[in-house]
């Protein structure tokens, strides 16, 4: 069973068993129960009542019902095992019958399924007269099966028993292999675990237990979609409920560690209120030096200040590198830069910055000097900005643009 199983499930219920004698008298026999942990504790017993109305006497309103039908009106035929009876398998058991005009029940055990089947509206009957009493039906099933969800429970251990007027066979393995009835009574009291239970009350205890366990096993029931229906939905509610207790509970338990951590934070936060009047002085003055720094870092931006390179050395490599077909006539390190705005023009300098300006007949020298150039460790980028001839000088002029 899974951790959250026992709550999934529905913990009160009743097993209805409405059994039709041949006279066409109805007897009837609950048995309630209530879930509790592993334990299931029957709360109500009855036996022979002959008017579903008087349930309403015993049973509250809105308990969930999980019914079986038994006696006149249901017809029970063993086959070989088939998962589903589809019309083929049906025209087995009722010849020249429509399946869809019928409530089935195929319980498979071992190498046979036994088959129960009733007419729909006289199963529609009792559920309408249940839901009337404002009872909810949730389960519908047929004849003695269900209560081989049980027989573990039950002081059973012959292949052969009889139970409630119904003979059944069993093999070693527990699988089911024939079932007649009897007018013989069983040789012994039947004990559910270690309690004498009436033999009239194992075929409703049986339909409760199966809707108690519905989330654990696969129970023994007829195929009626509408209470199929809403049995997923009421299993569905059931779910949204546990689970919106669940989230109320972590929110609520957020919520407390929340306030004790928030409690925690503000006893801490008184604490470090005093130290933090001790150092905002100190923080102050820290603020204002580096403010000073600041405006030092960008008043030598400002003069062009390139952090103690030696230039003279730049220049020297530079000009060693130069083509024997160009003429150097003009290099500047960190040229003047003028930003002009509406208010005034400011003057500052190219930061780490080499401008260079000369004279070439051809292009090809100049791109092998800026090739040359390159080479130099110092150098991160280098560019040729221009070049354009001079008809007048019979030469070309160009300008190179140094990073460093």
């Amino acid at each position: 069973m899974g951790k959250l199983d026992q709550y999934y499930r529905f913990n009160k219920v009743a097993g209805i068993n409405i059994h039709l004698q041949n006279d066409g008298q109805a007897l009837i026999q609950l048995c309630a129960v209530e879930a509790s942990g592993d334990q299931l504790e029957i709360t109500k017993k009855l036996t022979d009542v002959t008017s579903i109305g008087q349930l309403k006497e015993h049973v509250a309103g809105k308990s969930l019902i999980s019914l079986n039908l038994s006696g006149k009106g249901i017809l029970q035929r063993r086959i070989d095992r088939v998962e589903t009876v589809d019309q083929n398998a049906f025209n087995k058991i009722m010849p020249n019958a429509k399946l869809e005009d019928f409530y089935v029940q195929n319980f498979v055990s071992g190498e046979h399924s036994f088959v129960s089947v009733t007419r729909k509206p006289e199963a529609d009957k009792w559920v309408s007269q249940l839901s009337e009493l404002s009872f909810q039906p949730l389960l519908l099933s047929l004849g003695v099966f269900p209560i081989d969800s049980i027989i573990p429970q039950l002081n059973i251990y012959e292949p052969e028993t009889i139970i409630n007027g119904y003979q059944i066979q069993r093999n070693d393995k527990g699988e089911w292999l024939n079932i007649k009835t009897t007018e013989d009574s069983s040789a012994f009291a039947i004990k559910l675990a270690s309690e004498k239970i009436d033999e009239k009350l194992l075929v409703p205890y049986a339909a409760a237990f199966q809707l108690v366990m519905t989330n654990q096993l696969d129970p023994i029931s007829a195929n009626d979609e509408k209470l199929n229906k809403t049995l997923h939905a009421k299993q569905a509610e059931q779910k949204l409920k546990v689970q919106g207790v669940m989230v109320l509970g972590v929110i609520f338990t957020l919520l407390l560690v929340n306030f004790v951590l928030l409690s925690w934070l503000n006893t801490s936060n008184t604490a470090l209120s005093g130290q933090v009047g001790k150092y905002a002085e100190t923080t102050t003055n820290e603020l204002q030096i580096s403010d000073r720094i600041k405006e030092k870092e960008a008043l030598l931006h400002t003069l062009g200040w390139d952090g103690g390179i030696n230039k003279s050395i730049l220049i020297d490599q530079v000009s060693s590198l130069l083509p024997q077909e160009v003429t150097l006539s003009d290099l500047t390190l960190n040229p003047v830069d003028i930003v002009s705005s509406r208010v005034q023009k400011t003057t500052a300098f190219y930061n780490r910055k080499i401008a260079i300006t000369g004279n070439s007949e051809k292009i090809i020298p100049v791109n092998e000097w800026i090739a040359r150039i390159k080479t130099r460790s110092w150098v991160k980028n280098i560019q040729l900005e221009n070049f354009a001839y001079d008809n007048e000088l019979n030469t070309g002029r160009f300008t190179i643009a140094i990073n460093y």
